[in-house]
């Protein structure tokens, strides 16, 4: 019995020994499967971010190169130029492009726009280009649009257009939407204000912009309600 007793205390150890010798292996180098994964990962962060760089690059020199041609409208507070998370943002003040009430794109805005679909097809050529439409919240009364809403997206509509028409841009990457009075940019209680939400704002968006906007949409229309079932 005694012998019996060593042997078994002897595998004991020896199982015990196995057991936190395998456990530190497991732990410290990991599974090849799980080193596979982080390189892939990591690779693809690495993509990304170069992606993320490369068209930060290629809108700077969009802007850069908007800010030479459209001097004389940025300087006469006409047209201003951001870089925000959504894109390169050009705005233009409505009255440039439009007489009051209307949605014909004036003939005196040709040349502006010309020189920003010649930018656009210079520098992002690749890129998506939404047109949009505001307002102030002066209720519409003798112009005959049913309310700002339509008179925005009308006016969005045209400035899309004429890049197409004229500024030969690709219509598969443009689109337009109006937002009538509800996304102002300054108050509305004073002449200047209201001035400054009347305009149409060009964006030039990142094809990383657009990629996380899709997958925020691709899951959002994948989930499904869970279903509970009662258990018998």
């Amino acid at each position: 019995m005694r012998g019996k007793g060593i042997f078994y205390s002897v595998i004991a150890v020896v199982i015990l020994a196995f057991t936190i010798s395998g456990c530190a292996v497991n732990i410290y180098s990991g599974r090849p499967s799980d080193k596979a994964k982080i390189g892939a990962l990591s690779g693809e962060v690495d993509r990304l971010q170069k992606l993320r760089e490369q068209e930060r690059k290629e809108l700077q020199e969009a802007m850069e190169l908007l800010e030479k041609r459209l001097k004389g409208e940025i300087g006469d507070k006409e047209v201003s130029l951001e870089m925000a998370e959504r894109g390169l943002v050009i705005t233009f003040v409505a009255e440039v492009l439009f007489d009051s009430g209307k949605a014909d794109v004036k003939k005196e805005a040709h040349k502006v726009l010309g020189k920003l679909a010649k930018v656009i097809k210079d520098k992002a050529y690749d890129k998506e280009v939404g047109v949009e439409g505001h307002t102030d919240n002066d209720p519409i009364k003798h112009s005959g649009w049913k309310s700002n809403w339509e008179l925005s997206t009308a006016r969005a509509t045209s400035v899309l257009h004429y890049l197409v028409n004229e500024g030969k841009l690709d219509p598969k990457k443009l689109s337009a939407i109006g937002y009538g009075e509800y996304r102002p940019i300054v108050s509305n209680k004073t002449l200047k204000g209201r001035q400054k939400n009347r305009r149409v704002e060009v964006v030039i968006i990142p094809k990383m912009f657009k990629q996380r906007e899709g997958e925020k949409k691709h899951i959002t229309k994948s989930q499904k309600p869970v279903k509970y079932e009662k258990i018998k």
